[in-house]
């Protein structure tokens, strides 16, 4: 069973950001699956690790397109991404350090931070992108 699904509400409307955001949460059920089967520490430095790289890389493409059309929240939209690449980094801070439980701690702070950005800060863009062709 997966720890987070996707569902229409964590939809923006455009596919190929949708993609982007559906391999976010495949990530996160990817952890999950290996703290289930007791690999979770092992699977924990690898998963942030990936997590970080394409997280660079999903953010530069939504904020690549928010500069190309002017969008008017841009400066706010990036620091929340900003915030969230910090945490990333302090997760895996805190891997090398040793720290215990820290599986359980990434893991509800992923599903609730990527849910509540996509939900909240992310579908706010929607019109603008649609508007300028992106579907």
């Amino acid at each position: 069973m997966a720890y987070m699904n996707w569902s229409d509400d964590l939809s923006v409307g455009v596919s190929e950001i949708d993609e982007q955001h559906k391999k976010l949460v495949a990530q996160i059920n990817a952890l999950h699956d290996a703290m289930r089967s007791g690999q979770g520490k092992d699977a924990l430095e690898k998963t942030l690790g990936e997590l970080a790289a394409y997280t660079q890389y999903h953010f530069t493409a939504e904020e690549e397109y928010m500069q190309k059309f002017g969008y008017p929240a841009y400066a706010s939209h990036k620091k929340e991404h900003d915030a969230f690449v910090a945490k990333v980094a302090d997760f895996q801070q805190a891997y090398a350090g040793g720290h215990l439980g820290l599986s359980i701690e990434v893991m509800k702070f992923l599903r609730d931070w990527v849910a509540g950005h996509i939900r909240g800060s992310d579908t706010r863009y929607t019109a603008c992108f649609r508007e300028h062709g992106l579907n």
